[in-house]
């Protein structure tokens, strides 16, 4: 049988001295960023999807009601097959100011099998200090399906416990900035790299004036910039539309072991080094010799094991890495020799104990 070798090489530093990235591609402004929010709530309105049985449900219903003006008899118990009780979750963008709508997401906390069809009733959303900083509240829209039949049948499409409400929240307080505060703006790498920053900094330097950027370490770039907010905004829009030379990606090969996926990064150079594949396999089939007697007479038939023994030595493969031998040249040497997924890796976490692979290994 054929094993053919999927290699995918991921080049991540295709790039000659003339390629340049934009900053706003590459990197991130310090104190500019988003904030997570949750708020705990009620879907109502289900069909019979709600919690069958949930304490805390109950509770939130009568203390619901209560706010309302209405009062339950004591020790009255809610009916719940219509009623859910929900996490909500959004994400505050950055400079996000009262009034302004958010995306939100409704996620079942206790059993209830769907929210098709609910409605979540107004919620507020606080942040990790506590405090509230929107107020949600609207019809949940459900991606996913399940029906349940008499016979106890279940049929489920995606999770449709959980639904999203576009728009459905109401930002109520601004998060504070550091970004209109000071006279520097950090810029913060994606990837760090020494040489990266230090081109980000000489490239502002350039067309900046000297002086007005530092390279801090190999993730961050401080920068000069005006007091007044118009300006450093109009600042800002020219800074992250610079193009930058980025540095080359170190050498890398990350095998995924679950998939089989080899991955080589443009970078990778091999030592001097010689490397012999072959299998051997060993084969034992059973095929029994039967002995019949002749007709009208008092023997009997007999079963006689016998064993057969096949042994196939593939032809060993061998192939020279010289110094300083490229990506290309290794893909094509692994190739001719007719390699698995499972032989590369193999093959290559024996050059690496060697020392004849200068790559970092990743093995996910």
């Amino acid at each position: 049988m054929k094993y053919f070798l999927h290699i995918f090489i991921l080049t991540l530093s295709l790039y000659t001295s003339a390629y340049a990235e934009r900053v706003k591609d590459i990197t991130s402004i310090q104190g500019v960023r988003s904030n997570p929010l949750i708020g705990y709530g009620l879907v109502v309105g289900l069909s019979g999807t709600g919690d069958s049985s949930s304490n805390f449900t109950d509770d939130s219903m009568k203390n619901m009601l209560r706010q309302l003006g209405i009062a339950l008899p004591a020790g009255a118990k809610m009916p719940l097959k219509n009623v859910a009780a929900v996490s909500v979750s959004a994400v505050l963008p950055p400079f996000s100011k009262p009034g302004q709508k958010i995306d939100i997401t409704a996620s079942s906390i206790a059993n209830s099998k769907s929210l098709r069809g609910g409605t979540l009733l107004m919620t507020p959303l606080k942040g990790a200090d506590g405090k509230v900083y929107a107020i949600a509240q609207g019809n949940v829209v459900v991606g996913g399906l399940g029906l349940t039949a008499e016979d106890g049948s279940k049929v489920t499409i995606n999770v449709p416990s959980v639904g999203r409400i576009p728009n459905g929240a109401t930002v109520e307080r601004t998060v504070p900035s550091s970004f209109t505060q000071g006279k520097y703006i950090i810029l913060n790498l994606h990837r760090p790299d020494f040489t990266t920053a230090n081109n980000l900094a000489e490239t502002i330097n350039d067309t900046m004036g000297l002086g007005t950027a530092q390279a801090m370490d190999a993730s961050s770039i401080r920068v000069s910039s005006p007091k007044d907010l118009s300006q450093k905004v109009a600042f800002v829009s020219m800074l992250e539309n610079m193009k930058v030379r980025t540095a080359y990606a170190p050498a890398r090969i990350v095998i995924n072991s679950r998939t089989g996926t080899v991955i080589i990064s443009e970078n990778v150079r091999l030592k001097p080094a010689v490397v012999n594949h072959g299998n051997l396999t060993v084969t034992i089939t059973n095929d029994p010799l039967i002995s019949q007697p002749d007709p009208f007479s008092d023997g009997e038939t007999i079963v006689k094991p016998q064993n057969e023994i096949n042994i196939n030595q593939e032809r060993s493969e061998a192939f020279v890495f010289k110094i300083g031998v490229t990506l290309d040249e290794v893909v094509r040497a692994v190739n001719n020799v007719g390699a698995t997924p499972g032989d590369l890796m193999a093959i290559l976490e024996a050059l690496k104990a060697t020392g004849s692979l200068n790559a970092e290994l990743i093995v996910i």
